[in-house]
C-alpha cells in the first residue's frame, strides 16, 4: 500500500537534504565563479579548473591520493574477500568471536583513536611514515567494509552449485575460482569500489601516518584552506567530491544487482 507524504514529512525532507547538500552544492557553484574572490560571483568561468591542472602541488598530491587509493582498496579487498570467506564458511571456530571483533573494530572506532594506534605501531616497529604507512593505515580502515559487502553476498550463496563442481571432479581450489568467484565477483567489485572512495576521502587518520612525499589531497586541500580560501581549492574539491560520489552509487547499483540476482537464484 502507497502512503502519502504529508506536508510536514515533505518540509522535513526538504529542510534535512538542504542541510546536508546546501554546502556541498554552493562549493560546486563557486567553483566555476569567474572572480578570484570565492565569495564574490564573477560569472561562469571554468579558469580554475585550467589553473587547477597546472598547480604542480595539488597534482602532484592528487597523483599520490589515486595511488595509495588503488592499492589500499587492492589489498584491502584481498584480504576482506578471505576474512568474509572465514567468516561465512568455517562456522564457529575457536576464536570466532574475538576474530569478528577485530574486523569490525576499525568500522566502529574513532578515526583519531585508529589513526593514532597506527601511528604508534608504526614507530614501535621502526616503519619510516610515507607511502607505505598511509597505504596500510587505509587498508586497515576499508578491510570491514570489503568483509561485510562480500559476506552479504556469502551469506545468499547456493552453496549447491560448488557441490555439483566438486562432484564432477573439480578439486576444491579450482571450484573457487571457476565458480564461487564468478558469482561473488560483483560484490568484491562494488567493496573494492567502497574501499577506494574511503580512501580517497580520509583526512584523519592519513594526517597521522604520513610522511615526506605522502600528502593525500584531502591533507592539501585542508592545509591551503587553513591559509585562506582559493577558488583553485573549489575546483580540486569538486572533483574530489565528484569521484567519491562515482564510486558511491558504483558500488550501490552493483551491491543492488548482485542482491537481485541472489533473490533470483533463491
Amino acid at each position: 500500500m502507497t502512503r502519502r507524504l504529508s506536508v510536514f514529512n515533505v518540509t522535513s525532507l526538504v529542510l534535512g537534504f538542504a542541510f546536508l547538500y546546501l554546502p556541498i552544492l554552493l562549493l560546486v557553484v563557486y567553483s566555476f565563479n569567474g572572480s578570484r574572490l570565492v565569495t564574490v560571483w564573477g560569472g561562469f568561468s571554468t579558469q580554475w579548473y585550467g589553473a587547477l591542472f597546472r598547480n604542480e602541488a595539488l597534482m602532484g598530491a592528487a597523483w599520490v591520493t589515486l595511488r595509495i587509493g588503488l592499492l589500499s582498496a587492492s589489498m584491502a579487498t584481498v584480504l576482506g574477500t578471505l576474512a568474509a570467506l572465514a567468516l561465512t564458511r568455517y562456522g564457529r571456530f575457536p576464536g570466532r568471536t574475538l576474530f569478528t571483533g577485530m574486523i569490525y573494530a576499525p568500522m566502529v572506532m574513532p578515526e583519531v583513536i585508529t589513526g593514532l594506534s597506527l601511528l604508534l605501531f608504526f614507530v614501535a616497529v621502526d616503519l619510516d611514515r610515507g607511502f607505505w604507512t598511509v597505504t596500510l593505515a587505509h587498508t586497515t580502515l576499508t578491510m570491514c567494509f570489503v568483509t561485510v559487502v562480500v559476506q552479504a553476498r556469502l551469506a545468499t550463496f547456493d552453496r549447491s552449485l560448488e557441490e555439483a563442481a566438486m562432484d564432477l571432479g573439480a578439486p576444491p581450489l579450482r571450484t573457487f575460482f571457476a565458480v564461487t568467484l564468478p558469482l561473488i565477483a560483483p560484490s568484491i567489485v562494488a567493496g573494492f569500489l567502497l574501499a577506494f572512495t574511503l580512501s580517497l576521502d580520509d583526512l584523519v587518520i592519513a594526517s597521522f601516518n604520513t610522511g615526506p612525499g605522502a600528502t593525500t589531497l584531502p591533507i592539501k586541500i585542508y592545509s591551503q584552506v587553513r591559509l585562506g580560501l582559493s577558488p583553485e581549492i573549489n575546483a580540486a574539491s569538486t572533483i574530489l567530491i565528484g569521484l567519491v560520489t562515482l564510486g558511491v552509487i558504483s558500488a550501490t547499483l552493483i551491491s543492488k544487482r548482485s542482491a537481485l540476482r541472489s533473490r533470483r537464484e533463491a
